[in-house]
């Protein structure tokens, strides 16, 4: 299902906090009001890529938040699970007190109104959607279970919706952040290949 140009939709669920606090009710727009929001589904806690995509995010946290980003990890695990995991040692499996909140999709409500349950796992996907300041889906990104995602694309993904929020230009291939953009145009398009097909 695809989700990008529409509002995200919300939930709210029990979840762990950054803090290493439990809460029962993390309500995701409240949360996340007038900031960008990295959703991250998982499909499970003490499992195999899921701790590597996890330590991965947690150690771009500073590039998030420079990026005004909040991260919410979620998965179907419980919030006590989440916070078990939290507090196994990485060398054991665990990912450590990661700097962002982990949320509980026990009943499976979330990765289902996503679109993103494994159609036989009952697990969630591996999928990361960016949330704009207005709540507004921009991004989506979905793997298979054994397919671990790139964090450094996700930041990718987020300096090319600020660029362009900023300048009102589209990001080209590959884009990186420092490089021009392309005016949207016939002109904007000839005038950007002229300089850069080479390169891409």
């Amino acid at each position: 299902m695809n989700l990008v140009g529409r509002r995200a939709p919300d939930f709210t669920v029990p979840a762990v906090l950054a803090s290493g606090d439990i809460i029962d009710d993390f309500h995701l727009l409240d949360e996340v009001k007038n900031k960008y929001c990295v959703l991250f589904f998982y499909p499970l806690d003490f499992t195999f890529v899921c701790p590597s995509e996890l330590i991965a995010l947690d150690r771009r946290v500073a590039d998030f938040k420079k990026r005004e980003v909040e991260i919410i990890g979620i998965s179907v695990d419980s919030q006590f699970t989440h916070h078990a995991w939290r507090n196994t040692a990485i060398n054991q499996g665990g990912i450590g007190p990661v700097g962002y909140t982990l949320a509980a999709d026990v009943g499976h409500h979330v990765c289902q109104s996503y679109g993103i349950e494994h159609p036989d796992m009952g697990v969630a996907l591996r999928a990361a959607f960016l949330i704009d300041q207005s709540g507004v889906i921009r991004a989506q990104v979905v793997n298979d279970l054994s397919l671990g995602r790139s964090i450094d694309e996700l930041i990718r993904l987020i300096d090319a919706l600020q660029y362009h929020e900023k300048h009102g230009e589209v990001c080209p291939a590959g884009w990186q952040k420092g490089q021009r953009g392309m005016v949207a145009s016939p002109e904007g398009v000839a005038a950007y290949l002229a300089e850069y097909a080479e390169q891409l």
